[in-house]
Parts: structure tokens; C-alpha cells; sequence
């Protein structure tokens, strides 16, 4: 998975600054409209708000991993100079995207707020004051895959014949796939397959460390434990999408669909949110909110400037309306508004009551 979507010259991701939008293989909240950047960039100036009690000048860094060619960020840039200038004169915007393709095309992407990029690298910042970002970024990370056997755990492993790439099953690579689900209390019942993203819990450990102080968000698509390792996902959650369709299994036993065309179609899993969770806490992060994407941004759109905007009376009849179709879209259950989940950490904040917790903590 690593391999296929990473590599650099072959990856999936490396040979293209975007992947995502009409032409795409797939639809992020980022395609529908500039309006979600708008709704982070509200949140955003809360945090920075919240971090400011004492009217300090310091920079504010924004971090965005995974950022791609850049345009979410430049949204939320622009947003923030719109409507709320002093906080935009003291950002700093920081962009961390392993491909160079797509940090080439992010000089273009963000030619006019280019002046507050401080960085653009494969690396996260030394240290971070102000709010990291993460928009469907951990259920990209490469996953370990296991399945349960009556002798007990196995790992699915992929091995060339020539060729041809099929998949095995063999002992565990490290006992850290056993501990994992003994850690959650919770057991596969014999024939489940599932994913494990050793991967993401390094990954918010890594940036609890370097955040000073300041927020992180997530965005992704996935489930707490006991729903995600559980009978209604007993098949697993490893998926390849082409061209806005999910593949369905393999012809043969041994190759699944995300395996037939490794660096040519884009591989995901669904995300454990109760183990970064835990493993965000255990690093010293402090758990503030877990919901859906829908209920998180009617608590931002609901709020502020960006409520008054969607009135009739705000703009023209045709730039209002296309805003509300695009909200409309953002917010649908069943689609992103339900898939999606939001999870927020704070560090050093203390317990804010946050816009985008103010209509409903709940995730489907």
C-alpha cells in the first residue's frame, strides 16, 4: 500500500498534483466549494481567539498535512483575510505533502496568499503554535491487514510471482496487530478481516510532540472500535476506487480489486478513531470533540458572518444559492455530511466550548 501509493515515481499520489474533483477518482468536501474552507477558516479564528486571551502578536502557524496542491488551505487563507484580517496579518501557513508534483502546482494554487507560506515540505514543522489540519489524510496511511483464523491472528501479505501479485496469509509481522485489539478489548470472531493503521497512532503522537500549543483537527471517514471491528464490517474495509466507483472483489481468490492495480487507482480504510484517540491522549492531547461532519459545520454555519451570507438578501439570488447547494452538500447524511467524522484535540487550551460543538456532538 505504501508502494502503491507513495512511491515516488510510481505512487498513485506522486504522479499527479490532484486526484480528487469531477475528472478524479474520487469527491472530497474541497471539490464541492470554496464555502468549506470558509467554515474551517471560522473555526480556525475561534481557536486562535481562544489561544489569545492575552493579545499577543506572536505568529499563528497553520498547519495542513497532506495538503496536496494546496487548495484547501488556500480557502481558508483567503477566508481568514476576508473576514478577519488581523488574525490573516499573523498567520503562518505551513503545507506538508510527500509529492513533488503537488507541491510544484501549490506555487499556482496559492500564488495570492503566497506571501503568508512559510513552508512547503514532505515534514511536519519543528514545533507548531497555532492549529494542525488533517482533511482525509489517515485513511490513506498504509495499513497492516488481518484475518481471523481458528489457530488464531493471521496477516494478509502480498507476494510477486513474476508478474503476478496475489495475496498470503502468514504469522503476524509484529505483536503489536495482537496487542491492538487486546488494548481495545475487543476480539475478530473466525473469518472477520480488518485493517490496522499502526501508522496513524504514530502519526498523532508525532504531532502531539511538536504542537506547543494550539488544536488539531481530523477529518476523515471511519468509526469508533466497536463499530468499525464488528459483523457489519467483517469483510475488512481495504477499498480501491477508480473513477468515483469502489472495485468490488477480486475474480480469484488471493487477488482482491486493490490489488490488481497497485500505483493506478487510489487504495483507503476506514479509520479506528477510538485508537488515535487514545493514543492523542496518551501523548498528551486533550480530547474535545468527536462528531459528524454535518453537525460540526452547522455549528459553524449557523455562526457569524457565514449565516448571515446564505440570506437572500446577502448577495445575488444565484450566489446565494449556490452556496446553500454546496452547504446543502456538505451537510447531506448518507453522503458527506454522515461519512465523514471530525475529531478535535486541544493542547494547552483547556476546555473551550468550540462553534463547531455548539448544535450537536453526535457521530452516526
Amino acid at each position: 500500500m505504501d508502494l502503491a501509493l507513495y512511491h515516488p515515481h510510481l505512487g498513485y499520489y506522486a504522479r499527479s498534483p490532484q486526484r480528487s474533483g469531477r475528472g478524479g477518482d474520487f469527491f472530497t468536501s474541497v471539490d464541492v466549494s470554496p464555502l468549506f474552507g470558509e467554515l474551517l477558516a471560522h473555526q480556525i479564528a475561534e481557536m486562535a481567539e481562544v489561544m489569545d486571551d492575552d493579545l499577543s502578536n506572536r505568529p499563528f502557524d497553520f498547519v495542513e498535512v497532506g495538503a496536496g496542491n494546496g487548495r484547501l488551505t488556500a480557502d481558508v487563507l483567503r477566508a481568514v483575510r476576508e473576514h478577519r484580517p488581523q488574525l490573516y496579518e499573523r498567520m503562518s501557513a505551513h503545507l506538508v505533502e510527500v509529492s513533488d508534483v503537488a507541491r510544484a502546482a501549490q506555487l499556482t494554487v496559492l500564488a495570492d496568499v503566497s506571501d503568508h507560506v512559510v513552508s512547503s515540505s514532505r515534514a511536519l514543522p519543528e514545533s507548531v503554535h497555532g492549529v494542525v489540519l488533517a482533511n482525509e489524510l489517515l485513511d490513506a496511511l498504509p495499513v497492516h491487514q488481518v484475518v481471523m483464523r481458528r489457530q488464531g491472528l493471521r496477516e494478509v501479505f502480498v507476494e510477486s510471482d513474476g508478474a503476478v501479485l496475489r495475496t498470503v496469509e502468514g504469522p503476524l509481522s509484529t505483536p503489536a496487530l495482537a496487542s491492538y485489539f487486546a488494548d481495545l478489548g475487543l476480539a475478530l470472531e473466525p473469518g472477520w478481516r480488518a485493517e490496522v493503521n499502526l501508522r496513524a497512532r504514530q502519526w498523532i503522537v508525532d504531532v502531539a510532540h511538536r504542537l506547543a500549543r494550539g488544536f488539531v483537527m481530523l477529518i476523515d471517514y471511519g468509526h469508533e472500535a466497536a463499530e468499525l471491528y464488528s459483523a457489519g464490517h467483517a469483510a475488512g474495509t481495504l477499498t480501491a476506487g477508480y473513477r468515483h466507483t469502489n472495485l468490488g472483489p477480486g475474480s480469484q481468490p488471493g487477488s482482491p480489486a486493490w490489488l490488481a492495480a497497485p500505483g493506478e487507482v487510489d487504495l483507503t480504510a476506514h479509520v479506528d478513531f477510538t485508537s488515535v484517540t487514545r493514543a492523542g491522549e496518551s501523548a498528551g492531547l486533550v480530547s474535545l470533540g468527536f462528531l459528524d461532519q454535518t453537525y460540526f459545520l452547522m455549528g459553524l454555519a449557523l455562526t457569524g458572518p457565514i449565516e448571515a451570507s446564505l440570506q437572500p438578501e446577502s448577495a445575488s439570488s444565484v450566489t446565494t444559492l449556490k452556496r446553500r447547494l454546496a452547504l446543502k452538500t456538505l451537510l447531506l447524511p448518507g453522503g458527506l455530511g454522515s461519512t465523514f467524522k471530525v475529531l478535535m484535540f486541544g493542547k494547552d487550551v483547556g476546555h473551550p466550548a468550540l462553534k463547531g460543538c455548539s448544535y450537536r456532538v453526535r457521530a452516526t
